[in-house]
């Protein structure tokens, strides 16, 4: 029997990919059905469910779905669940479909047919009201609200079938990992609390010192980047796969840490987006979630600690995945190692904290990041990719760019 926590729901793995001579057939009816196109989140969030990683969600939120998590957290069965998954479409789409009716999902930058879906409902939003109760703003600088404001203005549910993966399994190989996959290996390991570290940028020295503070009590890490869309300006997932890997095979005990990633695309929406990444994880198997400073922030919309306070919030029982909360960390000259701000007593003129900004910068002209920052052979991936930049392209990441884990 599994010592793992229960996938999310309290029941089984439900992944919604079809396969073998199944899959033939649907793939062949589906070019025959009308077509609506999916943004890259609707994509992700589409494969999310075909391998499992949204169980127990079976397709896209009615609008009783949507109002109940935007307002409680919970869809129309009651199950908890912190951010809408929804699929959107224009006007003139919408209105040439009918409920009942079947669609092919098609990818909208590859044009690959990803799915498809029986039409349940057709129905609009309130995108201001989702932006506010998800985001806390509805400010269009905020990527997230951005997101939610340019897609299409009716929204279809119903239930799903997956077909594909897209190109994720190609271009990543065995670091691309289905639920049922990290459950496997944390089996064959002997963990059963497991805590995941989420990532959408390269690991320095802070966040290898949050790893190794969760090994010291965990039987396990997942190391999880996020391999789907980002904002301009972030660093892309196969470099930051290279340098994560070099930071693994040179600084941490073999066997104690698993390197794997995720389809989805950033939502940016701190908090909300914590508790997102908490009930995924206990799909992929882990007992907890790494939440630090500002986890999954962007700008100045969430306080430092919001992703945190958040789990005490939310209804008890909502999440096996519990949260594992630490502190600002970084390396202080006085201390002369790694520290946070529970266990650092000196100031921060004693203290290395580079922003973001300044970190790009740097890599962008040459300069060698200091040693009690980033690891060498870290920076060195880190360089190699800036140095293959253009001019302008880092003009784009000096400006777009941000310093959130």
């Amino acid at each position: 029997m599994s010592r793992l926590v229960k996938p999310h729901g309290g029941g089984e793995l439900k992944p919604l990919l079809l396969e073998g001579a199944v899959r033939k057939a649907e793939l062949a009816r589906a070019k025959t059905l009308p077509q609506v196109k999916m943004t890259s989140r609707e994509t992700g969030d589409l494969i999310m469910m075909g391998i499992g990683g949204f169980t127990p969600l079976e397709g896209f939120m009615t609008h009783a779905d949507w109002a109940g998590v935007c307002d409680g957290y919970k869809t129309a069965t009651g199950l908890f669940w912190p951010i809408p998954v929804t699929l959107s479409t224009d006007t003139v789409t919408a209105g040439g479909l009918s409920l009942g009716q079947d669609i092919a999902l098609v990818d909208g930058a590859s044009g690959e047919i990803m799915g498809t879906m029986k039409v349940t409902e057709i129905y609009g939003i309130d995108k201001g009201h989702e932006c506010m109760q998800v985001y806390k703003t509805t400010d269009s600088a905020h990527p997230g609200v951005k997101m939610v404001m340019d897609q299409g203005s009716v929204n279809l549910a119903g239930p799903v079938k997956v077909l594909s993966t897209g190109n994720f399994k190609a271009e990543y190989g065995d670091q691309f990992m289905t639920p049922a996959e990290t459950r496997a290996a944390f089996e064959k390991l002997g963990w059963a609390k497991v805590a995941a570290f989420q990532t959408r940028n390269p690991m320095h020295r802070s966040h290898e010192y949050l790893a190794k503070i969760a090994i010291e009590t965990m039987d396990g890490l997942l190391i999880h980047s996020l391999l789907g869309a980002l904002k301009p300006g972030d660093i892309p997932a196969e470099v930051r796969s290279e340098a994560i890997g070099t930071l693994i095979d040179n600084y941490f005990v073999k066997n104690t840490v698993i390197q794997a990633g995720y389809p989805l695309d950033m939502r940016y929406a701190g908090p909300r987006e914590a508790l997102l990444h908490a009930l995924f994880r206990q799909n992929y198997g882990c007992s907890h979630l790494i939440v630090g400073r500002d986890h999954a922030g962007v700008g100045d919309y969430y306080g430092p600690f919001d992703a945190q306070k958040i789990f005490d919030e939310i209804p008890a029982g909502s999440l096996e995945t519990k949260n594992m909360n630490i502190d600002w960390t970084f390396w202080c000259n006085k201390c002369g190692g790694m520290a946070s701000m529970r266990t650092c007593p000196h100031g921060k003129d004693d203290r290395v904290l580079l922003s973001g900004t300044k970190v790009r910068a740097m890599l962008s002209e040459g300069q060698d990041l200091p040693p009690t920052f980033s690891r060498p052979e870290v920076a060195k991936v880190l360089q190699k990719y800036y140095a293959g930049l253009t001019a302008e392209q880092n003009v784009k990441v000096e400006l777009k760019g941000h310093s959130a884990a």
